[in-house]
């Protein structure tokens, strides 16, 4: 069954923009997680829900309400991220 996938950025972060480009390669190698829906949530725009989250840095990725990645992107973490999504 697959979980939500959480995905908290800021507007011009680097390390946020960098995690977009390893979805998008991860996917391209990894035509399974094609169907694997990402919710970005600018920590600006929707302030409570991301107060209501315990994370410190972006971007950060949630699955299913649990922390699973945060802070600067790696393949490695992407991959994680989308094998907690479809667990």
């Amino acid at each position: 069954m697959q979980n939500d996938v959480v995905m908290m950025v800021l507007p011009g972060c680097p390390h946020c923009k960098r995690a977009f480009d390893l979805i998008d390669e991860v996917r391209a190698k990894h035509p399974e997680y094609a169907m694997i829906k990402i919710r970005v949530v600018d920590e600006t725009q929707e302030v409570a829900f991301a107060e209501a989250l315990d994370y410190y840095y972006v971007p950060t990725f949630f699955v299913g309400g649990k922390k699973i990645h945060e802070g600067h992107p790696t393949q490695e973490a992407i991959l994680q991220v989308f094998a907690a999504a479809l667990a």
